[in-house]
């Protein structure tokens, strides 16, 4: 019997992980073929949701939580769990119940036919705001222009299925910014993808404000791509340029009709002129800093505090 690990980050998710083990529970009352066990992973949270797991996880067997000694954030919780799971396939999901559980079957069908990676492209109902549709769209299209990730409109939803090869490779990774998104689909292995219309979230609020969600895309941009330090080298050759032809022009037009205000032309070409060099020779160190950063300070993803397995 083939065994399905389903990691659920939890952060202040008190009154709905009860909920999503029911829901995952009638799932695979109809897979007799399968065995499952759930994984969740306690973010920080501020709530009763640790008291939950254990309770939960004293009532049913299935159930093992990962407890966090602080707010570390979801890619990394969804990496603590991938990285204690070792079923035959893991399913990665959210534990609002917004990622819909009746879709695992068909997950896992598409496993079977041979993808070694099931991801979903999210399909947002018509009450969703227009701003969430257009800042959604756009933050991908940006993301795969500035970075060497193709990402699929509406295909960045962390509700995926990973088999236990491809997990193992995510498992080896340590990076220090984690966007799980782009790496799965840097990864390569066979991947497919399925459409699903998001669910209303049962209970409590999203901690996902828009200064995250802008920070999370920064995160995706700069974990992949060193384009906006090339942009910055470009901006001094701009800006060299500007100060060479720009001001050379106001130099020349100064002398000629004698309004010139002695020293300030030189001066003034000097300053932006030697301004942009700094920033091209900036930008070049920037790229080089860029990549070493990350990893020299070696430090963990995450720290457990308790955990039941």
């Amino acid at each position: 019997m083939k065994k399905i690990s389903i990691v659920i980050p939890a952060h202040n998710e008190e009154g709905n992980v009860a909920l999503v083990y029911e829901k995952i529970n009638a799932v695979f009352s109809g897979l007799s073929d399968y065995d499952f066990e759930i994984i969740f992973i306690n973010d920080g949270s501020r709530d009763r949701t640790q008291q939950k797991l254990e309770e939960l996880s004293q009532e049913h067997e299935k159930v093992k939580f990962i407890e966090f000694s602080r707010n570390f954030g979801h890619q990394p919780a969804v990496k603590a769990g991938m990285d204690f799971a070792y079923g035959n396939a893991v399913i990665s999901m959210d534990g609002d119940l917004q990622h819909p559980p009746e879709l695992i079957p068909q997950m896992i069908r598409k496993w079977e036919e041979g993808y070694d990676i099931v991801f979903t492209v999210r399909k947002y109902p018509k009450e969703i705001s227009m701003f969430k549709r257009k800042t959604s769209d756009f933050f991908y299209k940006i993301l795969s222009k500035m970075s060497d990730v193709d990402l699929t409109k509406g295909g960045g939803s962390d509700f995926r299925l990973m088999d236990a090869n491809a997990v193992e490779v995510m498992r080896n990774f340590n990076e220090d910014d984690l966007f799980l998104r782009g790496l799965t689909s840097w990864m390569g292995f066979k991947q497919t993808g399925i459409e699903f219309t998001a669910n209303e979230r049962l209970s409590g609020q999203s901690s996902y404000n828009l200064k995250k969600m802008i920070t999370f895309a920064f995160t995706g941009i700069t974990a992949f791509s060193v384009k906006p330090l090339y942009i910055a080298a470009y901006l001094g050759f701009l800006f060299s340029g500007i100060s060479v032809i720009g001001y050379g022009i106001y130099v020349i037009y100064s002398f000629i009709a004698k309004t010139e205000i002695s020293g300030w032309a030189s001066l003034i070409m000097t300053i932006v002129f030697f301004g942009g060099l700094q920033l091209i020779i900036l930008g070049i160190i920037g790229i080089y800093l860029g990549k070493i950063f990350k990893q020299v300070k070696e430090r963990p993803n995450y720290i457990i505090k308790n955990k039941n397995f």
